[in-house]
């Protein structure tokens, strides 16, 4: 199944039913008075979570959803039916924004969790609703009114408490098949990863973890070279980041410039990410000759002046690699234990977050009007072109003797 984490739809809740002007007529019965029902109130629109769904493809092909009108009122003082509501499926880590005001409607992050979108129509009223003692026979009733109408954008986030980062080839889905049965194509090619990939991390039968892969970032990927800066956005929700840097590139560079060109563009896409817990993993050292691995440490360490945990493994022949589940784990623990003890501490934690996720959205949507503003200037520069051809053409050719 295709990866799809962006949507954008219209949806439109149901309008209520028409109220009914009758009047009582059977026999034997003069005068019978009014007895026309109201409308049915139409349905509304709904977002639903669900943990079996992974992905917004749906959303891609179907871009309008209605739901249902509710039925008009009938004589007898029945009221109509009312329209039935629809509710729409997408995966647990969705956030629902508003296209025309930019607000977040809701951050969906459980299974199960629903929320309101597009409110149905209020129904009408019938003429029963009208009769009084000085008006006994009202012709009066009211049209339901239209439902709610709003252009959408679902953005998908992955969740999980562990995310990789680092370059194409840097060894990141490797790692992640060591440590999980997740099993993720790897190549000795860059962008083998072109989706993101979870995994579950169990260190024992009950302590488990989720840990995410995104494609390989490249530099320039802030500015939207390669494919990184679309998945980046998946890293805003994770705990930890793991720095993976490649400590035997088959290229001309250093893995010192490759860990500073990472740090750099994670910086550019959003500050805050950058400055939330991130480990340092040295990849591949099994390939480095013993007598060069420290100088590679320290060079890396140095050029990033790095204060936090540094782990050196190998997550081709697991070097290293249960020490890393291990320690994330335990981490992970203590994390969770401190921000139950300190309600402070989470609402920091929750507004650091919401921090992360506003220069996200702001970063991807500058970078998606520069790209449409440059394919709009391209495509004027093309018709002027053509313009100056057909010129060429319609010039008038004087042939002499």
């Amino acid at each position: 199944m295709k990866f799809v984490d962006e949507a954008t739809i219209a949806v439109e809740a149901g309008k209520g039913g028409k109220g009914c002007l009758s009047f009582r007529r059977e026999k034997f019965i003069a005068k019978g008075g009014p007895d026309g029902g109201d409308g049915g109130f139409g349905g509304s629109v709904w977002v639903r979570a669900d943990e079996n769904a992974n992905t917004l493809i749906d959303y891609r092909y179907t871009r309008r959803y209605k739901a249902e009108n509710g039925r008009p009122g009938q004589g007898a003082d029945m009221t109509g039916r009312g329209g039935k509501d629809t509710y729409l499926t997408v995966p647990v880590g969705t956030t629902v924004i508003d296209v025309d005001t930019d607000e977040v409607l809701v951050d969906l992050r459980h299974h199960g969790e629903e929320f309101k979108v597009a409110e149905g129509g209020a129904r009408g009223l019938g003429n029963t609703r009208f009769k009084s003692s000085i008006n006994r026979a009202p012709r009066q009733t009211t049209p339901g009114k239209e439902g709610e109408s709003r252009n959408l954008k679902f953005e998908l986030k992955v969740l999980a408490d562990v995310g990789l980062l680092g370059l194409p080839n840097a060894g990141k889905s490797t790692l992640i098949r060591s440590v999980s049965a997740a099993k993720p194509k790897v190549a000795d090619y860059p962008f083998t990863t072109m989706v993101p990939n979870l995994g579950v991390v169990r260190v024992d039968e009950m302590r488990s973890f989720v840990m995410a892969d995104i494609p390989g970032l490249i530099e320039g990927a802030s500015e939207g070279a390669g494919l990184g800066i679309r998945f980046l956005k998946h890293l805003v929700r994770t705990r930890v980041l793991l720095h993976v840097v490649d400590m035997f590139p088959f290229d001309e560079t250093t893995p010192a410039d490759n860990a500073l060109a990472i740090a750099n563009e994670l910086t550019a896409f959003s500050p805050t990410l950058a400055e939330r817990e991130r480990w340092l993993v040295l990849n591949k050292i099994d390939l480095v000759p013993e007598d060069e691995r420290q100088s590679r440490i320290d060079s890396v360490i140095e050029a990033l002046d790095w204060q936090g945990p540094v782990h050196v493994i190998s997550a081709m022949t697991h070097q290293g690699t249960e020490q890393l589940a291990a320690e994330l784990m335990t981490w992970l623990e203590q994390r969770n234990e401190r921000l139950k003890e300190n309600p402070e501490l989470a609402e920091e934690d929750e507004a650091l977050r919401e921090q992360v996720e506003f220069e996200a959205r702001e970063r991807i949507e500058m970078l998606s009007s520069e790209r449409k503003a440059a394919r709009a200037k391209a495509k004027a520069e093309q018709m002027s072109d053509d313009d100056d051809d057909d010129d060429d053409h319609d010039m008038e050719i004087i042939y002499q003797p």
